[in-house]
């Protein structure tokens, strides 16, 4: 179909197949994810060649993939392999078979594909201009260092977690002198790239074993928030994260929470590289980007590469609105209302709006009870949840939950219900700011409540008896009128000043 885009993603140790579809707003949306522990990596023997039986496993998880391509009348479907089958001496044996006993071309990508991928991918689903991305597979880490959005530097090594397991480690979990010799062998590694170190940029991770960390990390900590892109975690964390692991047995490690029960023998394996690279940098922090190699070449072929001046932000909020049916018009509108109220409040020394938290107000009044879609009787409860929940490429979590607070907002008692779960990632004044942007917000929907866009100005003065609003329209706004007097409390109590309107 049209709508749906299919890729298998053969790894050395999970096979993949994701099937997307396009929303409204033309985003990609999972609607399949099936995944297969094959772990071909163990099928490569000592001369490099994929043994029958590795060959065996490849093509009948292939075949079941099939099965349900052609379940959704998939016409094209993107096949790639990445390190094992790149290292075996049969890949083009591999190539021909997978094609006749499957119908898939398979694509055996370079090792600066496979980095590549995975930096594009980075670039077009995140704020960071500037960072240094891994993506620890089972054969083989990939490396790159991005400035400006442009890809400067990229390495892939030929070791992943499951190849790390298999050539230090004896039984399921390493004893204490495999764990040194492999973090020797990791930061001789790393000491090969000059450009890594003490670079104090944010390490971007992408892959399953950056997901399990911060699943694990998420559930250690009651995390209140859904979602994993975009999670940050401080190095130290990943120390800490290591110590408790290490003291695990295998059987507990099996049933840590957060944890895939088929990663547990390779999570050490895959901390310790992360924990090197942290140190070897000397990392501001350790974000999850969910949008890996997969989303990497789906964006090579759906829209131009990231440039210096694409803004991943505005394309997700764009997506959000046309999602949710906003109507356009009247938000931009409603916005000129709210940055002309902003002006003048910070002209008469009322409020002190910056810069940023300016493109904050706007960013909420393009969403702001968006939830009305699902129910206009609910709509604050249903904005603050969809937007408090849902990924927003460009947005950080403390970010994206600020976002939620504004755009929900309908009244101190609901805000502040909101917000109790989340108290310790806000200060006072952080929260009340927050609630005073959401009561502007609703404030000046209120002046837009027909929809008709009929208020054209509205200019402030400081009077005796306290904020004199002028609200010129080009028609009668009695409805308006009515809902704004409603509303205006809200903003009283917040800056403290009387609020009186005039409308002409």
């Amino acid at each position: 179909m049209k709508d749906k885009y299919g890729i298998i993603d053969i790894g050395s140790n999970t096979m993949r197949l994701v099937i997307y579809k396009r929303d409204k707003s033309g985003r990609l949306k999972e609607i399949e994810n099936v995944k297969s522990v094959a772990r071909l990596r163990n099928f490569l023997n000592h001369d490099e060649y994929l043994t029958e039986n590795g060959v065996h496993k490849l093509i009948t998880t292939l075949s079941s993939f099939r099965a349900i391509t052609d379940f959704h009348r998939l016409t094209e479907v993107k096949c790639v392999a990445t390190a094992t089958i790149r290292q075996a001496a049969n890949r083009e044996v591999i190539q021909e078979l997978v094609q006749k006993e499957t119908g898939y071309s398979m694509r055996i990508l370079s090792e600066y594909e496979e980095a590549y991928y995975g930096y594009l991918a980075v670039v077009n689903t995140t704020p960071f201009t500037e960072g240094i991305t891994i993506d620890i597979g089972g054969g083989s880490t990939e490396i790159t260092y991005f400035k400006d959005k442009e890809l400067v530097e990229y390495h892939s090594f030929p070791f992943g977690a499951l190849s790390l397991k298999k050539q230090f480690v004896n039984s399921e979990l390493p004893s204490q002198n495999e764990k040194e010799e492999m973090k020797l062998f990791i930061n001789s590694q790393f000491q090969l790239l000059p450009w890594l170190r003490e670079k104090k940029l944010p390490i971007i991770g992408i892959g399953g074993s950056a997901r399990n960390m911060v699943q694990i990390d998420q559930a250690m900590k009651n995390y209140p928030l859904a979602g994993l892109h975009l999670y940050e975690m401080p190095p130290e964390d990943i120390q800490l994260l290591g110590l408790y692991i290490n003291s695990l047995s295998f059987d507990k490690l099996q049933k840590l929470e957060g944890l895939s029960k088929d990663r547990a023998e390779l999570m050490l394996p895959a901390l310790m590289v992360f924990d090197e690279l942290v140190s070897i940098t000397k990392a501001s922090s350790f974000v999850l980007s969910r949008k890996g190699l997969r989303e990497g070449i789906f964006f090579e072929g759906m829209k131009n590469p990231a440039t210096k001046g694409t803004n991943v932000l505005t394309d997700s909020i764009d997506e959000l609105a046309k999602d949710f049916e906003m109507n356009m018009e009247n938000v931009k509108h409603v916005t000129g209302i709210l940055i002309c109220i902003v002006d003048e409040l910070n002209r008469l020394k009322v409020l002190s709006v910056n810069v940023h938290e300016r493109k904050e107000l706007k960013r909420a009044a393009n969403v702001f009870h968006l939830g009305e879609y699902i129910d206009a009787e609910s709509s604050s409860q249903h904005t603050f949840y969809l937007l408090a929940n849902r990924t927003i490429d460009g947005l950080m979590h403390k970010e994206r939950l600020k976002l939620a607070l504004m755009a929900s907002f309908k009244n101190k008692t609901v805000f502040k219900q909101y917000a109790n779960p989340f108290r310790n990632w806000f200060t006072e004044d952080e929260l009340r700011a927050l609630r005073l942007y959401g009561a502007m917000l609703k404030f000046c929907y209120s002046l837009n409540a027909t929809k008709r866009n009929v208020v054209e100005k509205v200019e402030v003065t400081l009077e005796e008896k306290g904020l004199l609003f002028h609200i010129q329209s080009s028609r009668p706004a009695d409805a308006e009128e009515y809902q704004a007097e409603r509303q205006k409390k809200h903003l009283e109590k917040l800056i403290k000043y009387p609020i009186h309107l005039r409308f002409y």
